[in-house]
Order: structure tokens, then C-alpha cells, then sequence
């Protein structure tokens, strides 16, 4: 799961901007998706998704994960696979988080279902790129003129093949692509560069993005090595749309990131699978994909029985990838509060076609995708109104 990275952004969707070789040939590989929607901000994004529930029930704060939750680490250890978390965390707490949250604590790793990880800001901040400040059961360390995201692939790659011979979870919440926007190993200014310096230019995005698509290609590429392909399913996605600062082209046309905002740009992200043998190459999956989907779909791949399942507002995706036909859900729900002190909350329903805020205002996002004008209730027709209608009751109906 790569950080701050919108949908624009795959070569394979259509980037003019960014080279994405690995990521294209998956998705040439394996199942491209089309409508997977997150929420607006990290910490949102990464509650829902590894919990299944939508964040109205179980959020309490910015970097925090309620550990009275149990996650998908937390399922996938009891059924007996290898569990390990690789990248970002940031759902521990600091002390500023824990008081915009009422002293409410968050969750360690171990606590949160993982059995061994590598993971930068559990407990300390430090850098995320070079000289980073990384966490693994043996404490913290600083890694002088190293990259963060080389040291953490790298412990995936031991992990893997430490692991091949038995069912193993990775979850690899990437640092990668988040400011600050800093050289990467590939830029010949990398030796030189100074960590502890200021720099956040958007012009090291682009570099960024290519250099995230190589980490990627790393993993796929070991475990094609250990001949695990046709058993090993790969998904990639993004946590939430791209960052502000930065502008994107994608077939011809100026994306500006939307990050933090409920908007298409700051919650339409790619979403990738592969699984050699199983989903058929080169297709595409235009169903509608929310966070809260993930959970069910790790239990259907887990083979966890009903009886040992929990709650969730997810619906499985596993036999669509598989082709088969199956329940799709209808509409994205987005409840979003993230009581961070800089966005505002907004709650919104959507399928393809209409989107409806809480405060009223309706888009027909596949026609206007960038919201820019909202429309009247004489504008909309028959069927759309009979639709809008729907969400309305939805709106008012959930979380009761």
C-alpha cells in the first residue's frame, strides 16, 4: 500500500508523469481496479482497512488504532499464518495525538496481531528516508547513509524467504511516496544529501513514484524466484489520493492531488492483483472496492470459518478475482472525521455516477469527476433523483 498515491499515477491508468514499469506489467499480469475508493487521509484509510468496519464505529483519533479492535493481523495469525508488518505504522501515538483524543492510546504492533515487523514512527518520529529511525522487536535504530524503504523491502524479501514454506500475511504499508519530497538512492544527490535538512520539493516525486514501483517489483519478483506465484496473492493499492503540492498529468489532462479531501482526487486510488494461475491476465475489474472490503475477502482467502469471523461492513471481492460472478456492493460509503485540527468532516454516498454529501450537494461525478458543478434537484433526472433519494435514506439511516 503506497502513501499519498492517487489513482493518476500508474502508468497503466493512463500517467503521462510517472514510469510504473512493475506495476503496469501486474496489472498486465493480473486484475486492474478501476473504482477502489479510500478514505481522504491516512489514518482513516489504514483504521478501516484493517479492521473492515467504517470508521464511525471504531476511529478515535488521529495516529491511533483502537486496540480493543481486532484486526487483520490479528485473524490471519489465528489461523495459523506468519504474520509481519513492514513500512509505515503511526497508530501507537504521540503525546499531541493522544491528547486531541481525549488521552485515548493506540496500538502497538505485537498488539495489533502482527507477530514481527520493521516499521518506522511506532514509538519514536526520526526519518522515514535516508538515515531513518526504524522499529523491530529488538528496539530502535538509526541507519546512518541508508534509505528507509530499501532497509524495510529488504526485510520482507528475509521474511519471505525465512517463511516459504508455510501460509504467511505481509502487510507493507509503504513511507513511500509522502513528503517530504527528498532524493531517492537514484538520484546522484542522494550520497550528498542532507537528512536533517528542510527540503520538501515536489519536483522529487516523480522519482519517488519510480522508485516505490521498484520496491514493489522487488517483492514480486522474489517470490517468482521461489516459485510461489501460482500460490502468492499480490495486491497493491494506495491509501489515499495524491498530495496537494504535487500536479500530475494523466491522459492529456492536469490532476491536481487531493489529499485530505473527500473529493475523487483524494479518495480514488489503484488498486492491482495478481496471482499467477488464478486471475486471468490483463483483465479489469470496474466494480465498486471500498476499504472495509478487504477483511471479508483475507477471510474468504484464509478459509476462516463464519463462526470465527467478526462484524464488518466489508464485502468479500475474492470470487470476482477469481471471475466468478458474486455480491458487489452498490454504493461507497465515506465517514470521515479525522480530528487532526486541519480538515473538516464530511460523511458521503456514492455509486459510478452520483455522489451526495451530508450537507446536501450533488455531483454527477461521471460526468463532472472533479466536482466542479453541483447540481440542482430540476437537474437531475427521474432515475437519478429515485437514486439520490436512496442515499439520502442511507445517510440517515446508518450508524443507527
Amino acid at each position: 500500500m503506497a502513501d499519498d498515491l492517487g489513482f493518476e499515477t500508474l502508468g497503466v491508468n493512463g500517467s503521462d508523469s510517472y514510469q510504473t514499469p512493475y506495476l503496469d506489467s501486474l496489472a498486465a499480469g493480473g486484475m486492474n481496479f478501476s473504482q477502489c475508493y479510500s478514505m481522504p487521509l491516512c489514518t482513516p484509510s489504514r483504521v478501516q482497512l484493517m479492521t473492515g468496519k467504517y470508521n464511525f464505529r471504531n476511529y478515535i483519533g488521529f495516529g491511533l488504532l483502537d486496540p480493543e479492535e481486532k484486526t487483520f493481523g490479528d485473524y490471519l495469525t489465528e489461523a495459523e499464518y506468519k504474520t509481519f508488518v513492514a513500512g509505515k505504522w503511526q497508530l501507537l501515538g504521540n503525546e499531541h495525538q493522544r491528547n486531541l483524543a481525549g488521552g485515548r492510546v493506540g496500538s502497538h504492533p505485537l498488539e495489533a496481531g502482527f507477530e514481527d515487523y520493521c516499521l518506522w514512527q511506532v514509538d519514536e518520529l526520526g526519518s522515514r528516508y535516508k538515515d531513518p529511525l526504524l522499529s523491530n522487536p529488538n528496539g530502535n535504530q538509526v541507519y546512518e547513509g541508508e534509505y528507509g524503504p530499501d532497509i524495510i523491502t529488504e526485510s520482507i524479501l528475509e521474511f519471505i524467504e525465512d517463511n516459504q514454506s508455510d501460509p504467511f500475511f505481509v502487510y507493507y504499508p509503504m513511507v513511500l511516496t509522502h513528503d517530504p519530497f527528498v532524493p531517492s538512492p537514484s538520484n546522484a544527490s542522494f550520497s550528498d544529501f542532507d537528512a536533517s535538512s528542510k527540503v520538501n520539493d515536489p519536483i522529487y516525486f516523480a522519482e519517488m513514484v519510480e522508485y516505490m514501483d521498484l520496491l514493489v517489483g522487488k517483492i514480486w519478483t522474489k517470490v517468482e524466484e521461489l516459485g510461489m506465484a501460482e500460490n502468492t496473492l499480490i495486491v497493491f493499492i494506495g491509501d489515499n489520493g495524491t498530495d496537494r503540492k504535487v500536479l500530475s498529468m494523466q491522459n492529456g489532462m492536469e490532476i491536481q492531488g487531493d489529499k485530505g479531501h473527500p473529493t475523487a482526487a483524494g479518495t480514488h486510488v489503484p488498486m492491482l492483483a495478481y496471482w499467477k494461475g488464478r486471475i486471468a491476465s490483463g483483465s479489469t475489474n470496474d466494480h465498486l472496492i471500498d476499504f472495509a472490503d478487504f477483511m471479508p475477502t483475507l477471510w474468504d482467502l484464509a478459509g476462516i470459518e463464519e463462526v470465527d469471523r467478526g462484524f464488518t461492513d466489508g464485502i468479500s471481492f475474492y470470487s470476482q478475482l477469481l471471475g466468478k460472478e458474486s455480491l458487489s456492493r452498490e454504493w461507497i460509503y465515506c465517514d470521515y472525521d479525522p480530528r487532526w485540527g486541519k480538515h473538516q468532516p464530511s460523511r458521503h454516498i456514492q455509486n459510478k455516477e452520483w455522489k451526495l454529501y451530508d450537507d446536501g450537494r450533488i455531483f454527477n461525478i461521471q460526468n463532472d469527476p472533479f466536482e466542479r458543478k453541483e447540481l440542482s434537484l430540476a437537474e437531475i433526472s427521474d432515475f437519478g433523483l429515485r437514486r439520490i433519494n436512496s442515499f439520502k435514506d442511507i445517510l440517515h439511516n446508518i450508524g443507527k
